[in-house]
């Protein structure tokens, strides 16, 4: 196996950073090397339970949950999770998908929830033996979270939902959601948005009267997507996360442990790419001479490599900084939009590089041209992620 990179040696990382790292790539080069990706529904879907079952028994799923949950650590370690989705990233993108969602849907109960709801799912969570989804966007809701509509009322020992959610990762595997939703209309201010008071959070199961998968939704890059549908839904009220009207505070705070593990996703998928376009830059017979002899190909390939030294930085000082107790909004949007927008940019350079090659199904690069898109629009779309930069600045 290859030595560890080099960042790991950063001041950002103690001892069981690397540690973990070692147990990771050792995982994923036995378990990844080779393996096939489905674009089939069923054959993904398959997959994705499998990757999390397997994820679980190596014990890699435990860093998405707190050690009084089961975890591994007594809280959450963000350079760990970072770690963690940068290693499997370079592998496999469900397998990232997969332990990503373990810590994001399952998110709100570890901060937020009573004892009896944590003791009830987190520990199958990190063991890899319950799948999470973390149930937030509507159709008129994604980037404006308060604009949802879906709504729940207290009835007796029940709330009822009705709404809609959509884009949910895990939709239709998983073995719970955690559904924010209105309990109390939202405050319409002077410019036209909504307050993010009144909304709050919940845990439904598949088998709820009244919730359905109502459509699941297929993308360039497959893995388990669905619209979820809430019609008189009845849940226990024990089923709360927190208290009511705390949910849109939940859901950030989960974020804001999360958001930089979408940039060390991004760091992954363009750690690949400008790995894979360096082995044929130098094995590429071109006009007599190596594809790496031209100072086109040099060019291009230095400012890929520096792209991603540079994001790291910012990726692991948003983590760090979160590790520690400090603010984090400015340093985590940061760190997200630029490893997106990076990572998008040294991938497509790749996929130029490898020429009618880097389109054809069964490259890596062809998959990872359609695996690296989504990151700049899910968790906070770049555009987003600009306003709040700019919005902690002019404070």
């Amino acid at each position: 196996m290859a030595a560890l990179p080099e960042h790991l040696d950063w001041p950002f990382f103690d001892p069981p950073h690397r540690e973990l790292v070692a147990h990771a790539r050792a995982w994923a080069e036995s378990e990844l090397g080779g393996s096939e990706h489905p674009y089939e529904r069923a054959a993904v879907d398959a997959r994705c339970r499998e990757l999390v079952r397997r994820l679980g028994a190596a014990g890699i799923t435990r860093y998405c949950v707190r050690a009084a949950d089961g975890g591994a650590l007594p809280d959450f370690d963000a350079r760990a999770i970072c770690l963690v989705r940068e290693t499997l990233a370079w592998w496999d993108g469900l397998a990232d998908f997969a332990f990503a969602m373990q810590g994001l849907g399952s998110g709100a109960l570890s901060l937020a929830a009573d004892t009896a709801l944590r003791d009830h799912y987190l520990p199958r969570v990190a063991a890899g033996e319950a799948i999470a989804a973390f149930a937030l966007s509507e159709p008129d809701a994604g980037s404006d979270v308060a604009a949802m509509s879906c709504a729940a009322r207290h009835d007796g020992g029940h709330y009822v939902l009705d709404g809609s959610k959509t884009w949910i990762s895990n939709g239709g595997i998983a073995d719970f959601y955690c559904v924010f939703a209105r309990t109390a209309p939202g405050v319409r201010r002077a410019d036209g948005t909504t307050g993010a008071q009144g909304i709050s959070a919940f845990v439904v199961e598949p088998g709820d009267p009244g919730f359905r998968v109502a459509a699941r939704i297929d993308v360039s890059a497959p893995h388990p997507l669905a619209e979820l549908r809430f019609e008189a839904c009845r849940i226990p009220a024990s089923r709360i996360i927190g208290a009511e009207g705390e949910g849109f505070k939940i859901a950030m705070r989960v974020l804001d442990v999360f958001r930089s593990s979408v940039a060390a996703a991004a760091l992954g998928f363009a750690r690949r790419a400008l790995d894979e376009a360096t082995t044929h830059a130098r094995s590429r017979a071109m006009f007599g001479r190596q594809l790496a002899d031209f100072q086109l190909t040099q060019a291009a390939l230095a400012e890929m490599a520096t792209g991603l030294e540079a994001t790291q930085l910012l990726t692991y000082r948003a983590a760090w900084l979160r590790d520690r107790g400090e603010p984090i909004t400015r340093a985590a949007a940061m760190a997200k939009l630029s490893a997106t927008e990076m990572a998008q940019t040294v991938v497509d350079r790749a996929v130029q590089m490898f020429g009618g090659r880097g389109v054809r199904h069964g490259e890596v690069v062809e998959r990872l041209y359609r695996e690296v898109r989504a990151l700049r629009i899910y968790e906070g779309a770049s555009e987003v992620q600009k306003l709040i930069i700019a919005r902690e600045l002019l404070k």
